[in-house]
């Protein structure tokens, strides 16, 4: 009995240590499945929002919709099969209209929640970029890619594929961009058209709105739908748009434009007296005012951007919140058009904000964490949340806080440990507070000390806080053995526009003593660091900071990582695709402002390298093109320090195919262990 006894115990002991949950690491952070984009259903009852699953073994990823039922709290597919949906909307009539491949282009479909199988609402020879539906219903404007001079979009279909099968693959620009982001101009330009709808569906030729406008609507790489937007009455369409011309690489000035959504005028330029960014308009529900956002500072890519209220009946605009110091984000007027609610950083967080549009005051509505996206329900606002520790899911914004309302990787998470974290405040640069977080090892213990990654966000004028991110993950370094540190130095955004200012011009300067001091702050407050076992890592900006120590701090850490990192400024300032971010922060060309190009630039200290360093880039990023990897490896290997060099050919300035993130991830921390283990 004894012996039985005896068995059964370990029985269960084994079992306890077999299920005992185990590191978070990559292999996770890639499967992970990614909550989106929340959008209520006219009642504010319902909830739909985008659901991203890993396919690993077809390497990408696949979108599909959800429905989140508030009354009862469940959650369910809507959509599923061949490719992929996203970009839901909502009809007045409750039906659901979304972006889908199942077709083999994407097209616009719609989906009757009452019953029946999903409808293709548009059918048309090109990919629809991105939509939105009139409040009326009888109309959809639709974005696509056409060349401006083609006479219908059968004409650009066309063209396209004669070029793809042309055996002669020249291509011959008199003006740039030549290339954008990770891709090569064709000269084709994102325009948008109307489509009448009958009973849903769309029927007649497409009407164009803005095809005889040089420039992108929405603006690329990265614009969507929140660029465009009808009025109530469906009449007008507003829509933002920068005119190329020759300009078009180094101009930030993005106008709000109106046209009749009839087509029966040409579009009208409302912001043309200012000559920066004006972005994302959106009219408030009694149709009077239009809401936009916009940026003081032509040729600023990082400026503020502040809410402007335009009369649309006078044309007089005045700044709502003018003395709030943080750059809004999305804007969403409550139903009765008394309150705006934006998203914005504040000191390491991103929060969600309600502003009084009468007296300007603004609220915040959520706390630690960040909101990816926002959407105003019957009940409250719901946001997709996430934190450093916990991946994005919807939760309910009330009084107590913020109440979850999905749980799509509840079962992987409740297998796994994460480190803990802890802001910090420090004084930085000029003396000035700076903030940084800590995170422990997942499986710390106390009194121990931990080798260290340091790792330096991107931008520059960006923030790595509170955040759990799908690429710079630090809770991976944590899951393999790691303590962290980051710091959001001079120039990051939340902490008001003369901090994110202070980095211009001085890109070497003031960031840099900022993580000097950080990383002695850190190392002084926190025993389980081990400064002795630390290895710097950073991407874009960061990898441009993991030069510039590498020449001007070269005894701090062990093991260096630069992903896509700036290696000479100069060479930087002629390749780079957009050329108003070069010559904003070194204030004007290279051939302008030589000696600012080489203030901070770190082929300069190229004598000085010794660290160990781990060089990583995709060749399909024109934002810090290859050569800038591929120099930085080069100088490595001719001074004879130990390096590797990493290079995905299909990637761009981001990792973004699941094996390929599995793979770089294996690589820098088999180069961490090598160096600091």
């Amino acid at each position: 009995m004894k012996r039985l006894l005896l068995a059964a115990s370990l029985a269960a002991t084994a079992t306890v240590a077999m299920s005992a949950p185990q590191p978070f690491t990559y292999n996770e952070l890639v499967r992970f499945e990614r909550v989106s984009d929340p959008v209520a259903s006219p009642d504010g009852q319902r909830i739909v929002y985008t659901l991203r699953k890993t396919d690993y073994e077809a390497n990408k990823g696949v979108r599909s919709l959800w429905l989140l039922d508030l009354a009862s709290g469940k959650s369910r597919p809507l959509t599923g099969g061949k490719g992929s949906s996203d970009s839901a909307q909502w009809a007045a009539n409750g039906d659901l209209y979304f972006l889908s491949s199942r077709s083999g282009s994407s097209q616009v479909w719609k989906l009757s929640l009452t019953g029946g199988e999903a409808q293709q609402v548009s059918d048309l020879p090109l990919d629809v970029v991105a939509y939105t539906l009139s409040p009326t219903g009888d109309r959809i404007a639709v974005a696509l890619e056409v060349f401006p001079d083609a006479k219908t979009l059968a004409e650009t279909k066309e063209r396209l594929d004669k070029a793809e099968k042309n055996p002669s693959a020249g291509q011959l620009h008199d003006k740039l961009f030549v290339r954008h982001w990770d891709t090569w101009a064709s000269g084709a330009r994102n325009q948008l058209f109307a489509l009448a709808l009958k009973d849903g569906i769309a029927v007649g030729e497409p009407l164009p709105l803005s095809q005889n406008l040089d420039g992108d609507a929405p603006s690329k790489p990265f614009g969507g739908a929140e660029e465009f937007s009808f009025s109530p009455d469906g009449k007008t369409l507003y829509f933002s748009l920068r005119l190329a011309g020759k300009t078009e690489a180094w101009s930030t000035n993005l106008d709000v434009w109106s046209v009749p959504a009839d087509g029966s005028k040409k579009p009208s330029n409302l912001t043309a007296g200012n000559p920066a960014t004006d972005v994302g308009p959106v009219v408030s529900p009694d149709g009077k005012t239009l809401a936009y956002r916009a940026m003081k500072r032509a040729g600023f890519e990082a400026d503020r951007y502040a809410i402007i209220l335009r009369d649309l009946a006078s044309g007089q605009s005045r700044e709502l919140a003018a003395d709030w110091d943080r750059s809004a984000e999305t804007l969403v007027w409550s139903a009765d058009g008394k309150t705006l609610y934006t998203k914005a950083d504040e000191l390491g967080q991103n929060k969600l904000f309600a502003i009084e549009v009468a007296s300007g005051k603004v609220s915040p509505l959520t706390g630690p964490g960040t909101v990816e996206g926002f959407t105003l329900s019957a009940r409250g606002p719901v946001v997709a949340h996430n934190t450093l520790d916990r991946p994005t899911d919807l939760k309910l914004v009330d009084a107590s806080g913020l109440k979850p309302l999905t749980a799509h990787n509840a079962t992987t998470l409740s297998n796994l440990k994460f480190g803990a974290y802890e802001q910090f405040s420090f004084k930085g640069w000029n003396e000035e507070t700076v903030y940084g977080y800590v995170v422990k090892p997942a499986n710390y213990k106390k009194g121990k000390k931990y080798p260290v990654a340091f790792i330096v966000h991107g931008g520059p004028q960006g923030s790595m806080g509170n955040h759990f991110h799908y690429r710079w993950n630090p809770q991976t370094y944590a899951g393999a053995g790691y303590a962290v540190v980051f710091i959001d130095f001079h120039g990051s955004t939340g902490y008001g526009q003369a901090f994110t200012d202070s980095i211009s011009g001085d890109w070497g300067g003031k960031p840099f003593e900022d993580l000097q001091k950080g990383w002695a702050h850190a190392l002084k407050s926190y025993d389980f660091l081990d400064g002795n076992k630390a290895a710097a890592l950073g991407a874009s900006y960061g990898g441009y900071m993991m030069n510039w120590i590498a020449g001007n701090w070269p005894d701090a850490f062990k093991a260096i990582v630069t992903h896509c990192g700036v290696f000479d400024n100069r060479s930087m300032g002629y390749s780079t695709e957009e050329l108003w971010f070069d010559e904003w922060e070194h204030k004007g060309t290279p051939y302008e402002a030589p000696a600012a190009y080489e203030k901070h630039n770190p082929v300069n200290f190229v004598n000085n390298w010794k660290t160990p360093m781990l060089v990583i880039h995709g060749a399909k990023d024109y934002r810090i093109p290859l050569e800038q990897g591929l120099a930085a490896f080069t100088a490595l290997q001719r001074r004879g320090v130990p390096s590797q060099f990493l290079v995905f050919p299909d990637e761009n300035h981001w990792v973004l195919k699941p094996q390929n993130s599995v793979q770089w991830h294996q690589t820098v921390e088999a180069w961490l262990a090598q160096w600091l283990k």
